[in-house]
């Protein structure tokens, strides 16, 4: 049986997709997950490599992929973290089962000292775990296949 998949989309592919995509996999070995940008950043921003090492998931190695990448690809699940990923999602040619927006705040784009910064970043990670273990548990039905 095919493993199932799982393409998490975000805007610069640097922060909230990066995270959802290594929370997404903490959990879930079975499923094949990967994330990708719109217009994806040069790197992962460190304070999302900094509050993942914190909860025991190493993305260091992790690097920003462009969406058109994987249009050709099939996906049971694509799944936008962002609004602008949302309005600007691509037409896929590859069979994509089922979409959904799971949005969260751009802690990158939050401003204040380092300590204020780092704990933005640990509250939208937060809520991404939250969120995508929900997902996974009520959602995905790894059982099925459609792709």
């Amino acid at each position: 049986m095919k493993r199932k998949s799982v393409l998490i989309l975000c805007t610069g592919n640097s922060c909230r997709s990066q995270m959802a995509e290594a929370i997404l996999k903490s959990f879930a070995p079975e499923l094949d997950v990967f994330s990708a940008g719109t217009e994806p950043s040069e790197s992962v921003h460190p304070k999302a490599v900094e509050v993942m090492q914190e909860i025991g998931i190493d993305i260091r190695a992790a690097k920003p992929t462009s969406v058109s990448a994987f249009i050709d690809q099939p996906f049971d699940a694509v799944v936008t973290v962002c609004s602008h990923a949302k309005e600007t999602c691509p037409i896929f040619t590859g069979c994509v089962q089922s979409r959904y927006h799971i949005g969260f705040d751009d802690p990158a784009t939050f401003q204040g000292t380092e300590s204020e910064i780092t704990n933005e970043f640990r509250r939208v990670r937060d809520e991404i775990f939250a969120q995508f273990k929900k997902f996974y548990q009520t959602t995905l039905d790894v059982g099925t296949q459609s792709c």
